[in-house]
């Protein structure tokens, strides 16, 4: 009898630090996911906000070239990736041309403009 005693007392004991350890085991994993997914967030809620900016540079881009009277009346592509804004089209001379490209670089947010206006007269 005296064995099947500390058979029947050693198994929940047992059982019990199985349970601890599996608990522990799960709590664990459960905080690496939940940082993972935070980390995942922060990072998709910062790509959103640089979409958002970007919009934005482009929109004041585009909006400080329509009221140039030299430039309004040309189609300007503007684009911006990254705070790095691209300007395609034509421009009616390198006056304005050079003028799209300081108009670009005094939108906030905006870290360099690659300008690509063909000058055609």
């Amino acid at each position: 009898m005296n064995n099947i005693r500390r058979t029947t007392i050693a198994m929940p004991f047992s059982r019990a630090w199985l349970a601890v350890l599996l608990a522990g085991a799960a709590l664990t994993l459960a905080a690496c996911d939940n940082a993972n997914v935070k980390e995942a967030a922060k990072e998709a809620g910062a790509a959103m906000s640089a979409t958002v900016d970007d919009a934005a540079i482009t929109a004041s881009v585009s909006a400080g070239l329509a009221k140039d009277p030299d430039l309004s009346a040309i189609k300007i592509d503007v684009d911006t990736k990254g705070g790095v804004v691209s300007l395609k089209g034509p421009a009616p001379t390198a006056a304005a041309r050079a003028r799209a490209e300081e108009i670009a670089k005094g939108v906030q947010g905006v870290t360099s403009v690659n300008n690509q206006l063909e000058v055609r007269s």
